[in-house]
């Protein structure tokens, strides 16, 4: 019996808790900063490298 009444206690205890859910007065507002950069590296093998100083005005 005292078993019993342990539960009822517990299960009653579990259920008296109130949840409320508001909207906010103001608006959400989500700033993001993001920056992106870009990087490109490039190696040129030693013979390219000296045909485009070479012929320079064709690039």
């Amino acid at each position: 019996m005292v078993g019993r009444s342990l539960a009822v206690l517990i299960g009653a205890a579990a259920v008296t808790g109130c949840v409320q859910i508001e909207t906010p007065d103001k608006p959400i507002e989500i700033n993001l900063n993001i920056n992106i950069r870009q990087e490109v590296v490039y190696r040129l093998d030693g013979d390219a490298k000296k045909l485009i100083e070479q012929n320079s005005e064709i690039f």
